[in-house]
């Protein structure tokens, strides 16, 4: 912990990035593919600029992105590669996004024509990946409007304000192997990129998340898209273990310690009582700073070598640990996640416990009171 007025600290492992890049891009190089490192939400709350770097020393070709603002901050960052980003609001001003050769997805041909007048505007070509919906039902072009959008964009690339860059779309259900919605996407998908073929377009195809890049390897086509398996979570543990390590470790130390009494209560609605004379160790972090109050009771923490209980409701801003007769002391290191090596918690141990996936729970560690340290180790801490 630093000097810092933080109460708890992200360890980012850059080695662990690599590590996880390095087993993605080689599965899409055995496939024909390129890697596109996906780091929005600022890589997954590991921090883009940083995870991004790392990503493209272990393979990846291009990035992507959700917005355009975090493409633009990556540019302003000095990253040149290829770079994608697809989800806008109404009033966006493709523009910017154009003077920095950044990829832009189109879902519907009411996207496409801004991006094209913006293009023609500048007197620039804008690259332009089509989106199509094959059954997420989220982003991307119905299937009924497709034929008319690859119309469209095939005109506009004659008139040379785009470059029809790729086909694109998104899976469903890739972390249920076997799942048959995966085999009616990708026909949906082929059906789509043969319809673009033949209004004269020559893209690539990119369909690929994570769990597909790991299981799925005759949909990797021209590229792959993995994302939350970049910071080493898996998505398909049921698979078997891929190799990857998770590059997030959230610690924090003990504040306080105190000993009390056999039925002496613990923090709010005193749920938790204790059974025997105990030492209790006070951590200064607790939902504000991204540990789930539905984990109250549920959860422990690795304290002074070994895993130990939370007791009692996690609180606002503090948590309370149940050391039994062991020494603890003030300035501990308390980890209450990483890559469990030792013992300790996951994030995706958090995840199961509460019902939600770990991508859930390393999006949302990144608070006002924790601060981040990146270990820019070259093989994982």
């Amino acid at each position: 912990m630093t000097a810092q007025s933080y109460h708890a600290d992200l360890l980012i492992d850059l080695g662990a990035i690599r590590r996880n890049v390095t087993v993605l891009s080689g599965l899409a190089r055995n496939s024909g593919a390129r890697t596109m490192a996906v780091v929005k939400s600022d890589g997954y709350g590991h921090g883009a600029v940083h995870v991004a770097r790392a990503a493209l020393e272990a393979g990846a070709d291009s990035l992507g992105v959700a917005t355009l603002d975090e493409a633009l901050r990556l540019r302003e960052a000095g990253f040149t590669v290829p770079l994608l980003c697809w989800l806008y609001t109404a009033d966006v001003d493709f523009a910017p996004a154009i003077a920095a050769d950044i990829d832009l997805s189109a879902s519907s041909s009411g996207e496409l024509r801004r991006i094209a007048a913006a293009a023609a505007a500048q007197g620039r070509t804008a690259r332009v990946h089509l989106k199509i919906d094959t059954g997420l039902s989220r982003n991307g072009s119905p299937a009924e409007l497709w034929p008319v959008l690859v119309e469209e964009a095939a005109k506009a690339q004659a008139d040379g304000h785009v470059e029809v860059v790729a086909v694109w779309s998104h899976l469903a259900c890739a972390d249920e192997p076997g799942h048959p919605s995966i085999d009616q996407q990708a026909h949906r998908f082929q059906r789509a990129y043969e319809q673009a073929r033949a209004a004269g377009l020559t893209p690539i195809r990119h369909l690929a998340n994570s769990a597909a890049v790991l299981t799925r390897p005759d949909l990797h086509f021209e590229l792959v898209r993995p994302g939350i398996a970049v910071y080493g979570l898996d998505p398909v543990p049921q698979h078997g273990d891929h190799g990857l390590r998770p590059a997030m470790t959230f610690r924090s130390s003990v504040v306080l310690t105190k000993r009390i009494e056999a039925g002496e209560s613990v923090s709010y609605g005193q749920l938790w009582t204790a059974e025997r004379a105990t030492t209790l160790a006070l951590v200064p972090v607790g939902y504000a700073d991204g540990v789930p109050r539905t984990l109250s009771g549920r959860m422990s923490v690795w304290l002074a070598g070994k895993r130990r209980p939370v007791v009692g409701r996690v609180c606002m801003d503090q948590l309370v640990v149940d050391c039994g007769d062991d020494a603890v002391a003030v300035g501990d290191e308390v980890v209450l996640f990483g890559p469990g090596d030792r013992g300790e918690p996951t994030a995706a141990e958090w995840a199961e416990k509460i019902g939600t996936i770990h991508y859930e729970i390393v999006t949302g560690m990144y608070r006002p009171r924790v601060s981040r340290t990146v270990v820019d180790s070259r093989e994982p801490a």
